[in-house]
Formats: C-alpha cells, sequence, structure tokens
C-alpha cells in the first residue's frame, strides 16, 4: 500500500507522516528532504516541484516492486501531480490519500519555528494555498493540532485498515 499525506504547509503532515511511516514499518519518502538533496539553491519554482515530484513517485515505484509499503509525504497541491501518482501506482496495490489541515493561525505560527527538513515560510504557504486544488475523491481529512497526534494516528490506522473499504 502507498499512503499520500497531503496538505499545505505548516499543516502537520510531515510530523504525522513520519509518525505513520514507523508505525506501518513503511519506507518514508519526504519532498522536503529529497529537496535538499536534488537541489542546493530552493526557489520553489515549478520546475523545481515537479523534479522533487518525479523523484518521490520513482523511489515509490522501486519501494512497492521491493514489496514494501510507503508513506509520501507532499503538498500534492494540483490534481495533475495527484493524478500521475494514481495512474503510475494503481497498477502496483493499493492507494490511499490522507489530507492534513489546521487552522492558519497555528500555520502561521508553526512556520515561524525552525524545522528539521522545510523551508517553507508563510509566504510559500500562501502561495501553494492560492494554487491549491482540493482532492475532490473520497479520502480522509484529519485537523491537527498541537496535542491530537495520537488521534490522528488511530484515525488514520482504522481508515487505513477498514474505512477506505466501506466507501
Amino acid at each position: 500500500m502507498v499512503v499520500l499525506v497531503m496538505g499545505l504547509p505548516g499543516s502537520g503532515k510531515s510530523y504525522f507522516a513520519v509518525r505513520l511511516a514507523e508505525l506501518t514499518e513503511a519506507v518514508y519518502i519526504n519532498s522536503d528532504r529529497i529537496r535538499k538533496e536534488l537541489l542546493s539553491d530552493l526557489h520553489y519554482t515549478d520546475e523545481e516541484k515537479l523534479m522533487v515530484y518525479d523523484e518521490m513517485l520513482r523511489l515509490a515505484e522501486r519501494s512497492v516492486t521491493d514489496r514494501r509499503q510507503v508513506v509520501l509525504d507532499a503538498t500534492f497541491y494540483t490534481r495533475s501531480i495527484r493524478d500521475k501518482f494514481t495512474q503510475a501506482l494503481q497498477e502496483l496495490g493499493e492507494t490511499a490519500f490522507i489530507e492534513v489541515v489546521a487552522d492558519e493561525e497555528l500555520i502561521r505560527e508553526r512556520l515561524k519555528r525552525p524545522r528539521e527538513d522545510s523551508d517553507a515560510n508563510f509566504e510559500v504557504y500562501r502561495e501553494i494555498r492560492e494554487e491549491w486544488e482540493p482532492l475532490e475523491d473520497e479520502h480522509l481529512v484529519l485537523r491537527s493540532t498541537d496535542e491530537n497526534i495520537d488521534s490522528m494516528l488511530d484515525e488514520a490506522l482504522e481508515y487505513l485498515q477498514h474505512g477506505m473499504y466501506d466507501k
């Protein structure tokens, strides 16, 4: 299974995704880490974003071929990017989307704090929010606060084990 964790910068998606990967013993693939590996000078251009997504997809396909579960962590902010992943991965097994959202004031506060992998600030958040194309397919939406990671993980595990099949 491939779980695509999506959301705006500062939503808490990476904090959630890395813990989900640990719980499910999945390969964790993070767009911010790949961006830093591929690019020394970051500008968040469309070309850079596509390069990062292409590498994420390549790594995911390799992991699934090796019979590993995968958690992908990125904004997945456009339909075309999401479609590229679902089309490429559908032949390799099941995929599920989990969207992490948070209140904008909390996002603003989070983006002021230093983070290990991401350099996105509130300006990057606003730019991506303007380009955001909502996911209309069935998926799990989790609201992140600074105190609810355990309940988010519980809900995600339930969804992945049972809930996504009841839709």
